[in-house]
């Protein structure tokens, strides 16, 4: 256990190799992270903020989470901000994730919406990843896309847009390297034409899906999104469960106005939009459709 805090510096813990984030850290740290990113942080994430915030503390020369947050989160710049996201972010996904939302989109979803006059007009497929994390999401949708649009004639745009908050995600996922067990939860038509094996034990994501995707990084917390257009699909999974019933809902109204009348929007299967009063309609388990006027 470690020792109390000396009465002449009441929140220093450890100045060796172990340190302990005090209740008082942790509630300054907590609202700073609902405050910019909406992420709730109950109690019983105390022992993991303070083990993944401990290397920024050693690595800044502080003595301690309070000399910390006194000089770097108190009034935090975006570098910090950021560096702060990625320590926290736990950022867990794998390929063929909650599978069955990629095959409605592919049999389903996409036929339909290319059969609405507007888009079919414009032959152009708007989908957002907007959680991106390591990658295996956006480069799932984009072989699914590929694989409706190609050989279409006239052409169809298909490119897809993904975001995270955590530049230590973006940097991975544009990377696209990944160990091959991870890429063989695929199927085996969709691992064996996009990744090359490589003889470390990853497998690369080819080229010319690569450049079918484009990374930017966002906080879905900003008032507002810089999206020129709406989108027909939106996969939004597995994020909300992070957030309080006020951030997500306005967090559903935002994705709710970047998407087109007719749009979907998927999130993870642990999450719904019961009781945000959403105005969309379900379809299934985790897809919701914004209806046409």
């Amino acid at each position: 256990m470690a020792p109390a805090a000396s009465a002449a510096s009441p929140a220093l813990v450890h100045q060796g190799p172990d340190m302990e984030i005090s209740d008082a850290d942790f509630a300054r740290t907590s609202e700073l992270v609902r405050r910019h990113f909406g992420i709730h942080l109950p109690e019983a994430k105390r022992a993991m903020v303070g083990s993944r915030l401990v290397r920024a503390v050693r690595a800044s020369g502080c003595r301690s989470f309070a000399e910390y947050f006194q000089r770097h989160l108190q009034n935090p710049d975006p570098e910090t901000l950021s560096g702060l996201i990625d320590a926290i972010s736990t950022n867990h996904t794998y390929f063929h994730r909650e599978a069955e939302h990629f095959w409605l989109l592919r049999d389903r979803v996409l036929p339909e919406l290319m059969k609405l006059p507007e888009v079919a007009a414009a032959r152009d497929l708007r989908v957002w990843c907007a959680a991106a994390s390591s990658g295996e999401e956006p480069y799932t949708l984009a072989m699914l896309i590929k694989g409706v649009t190609e050989g279409l004639q006239p052409a169809w745009r298909g490119g897809l847009l993904a975001t995270d908050i955590s530049d230590q995600a973006l940097s991975k996922a544009r990377a696209g390297v990944y160990p091959t067990e991870g890429t063989r939860k695929l199927p085996r038509e969709l691992w064996s034409r996009w990744f090359v094996d490589r003889p470390d034990g990853t497998s690369e994501v080819r080229p010319e899906l690569r450049a079918e995707v484009t990374y930017r990084r966002l906080n879905l917390m900003n008032a507002t999104f810089p999206f020129k257009a709406p989108f027909q699909v939106i996969f939004c999974r597995n994020v909300m469960i992070y957030f309080e019933d006020d951030t997500r809902r306005a967090l559903v109204e935002r994705l709710h106005h970047a998407l087109i009348p007719g749009g979907y929007l998927f999130i993870g299967h642990a999450e719904t939009l019961s009781g945000l009063g959403a105005r969309f309609t379900p379809v299934q388990p985790g897809v919701y459709r914004k209806e046409r006027a």
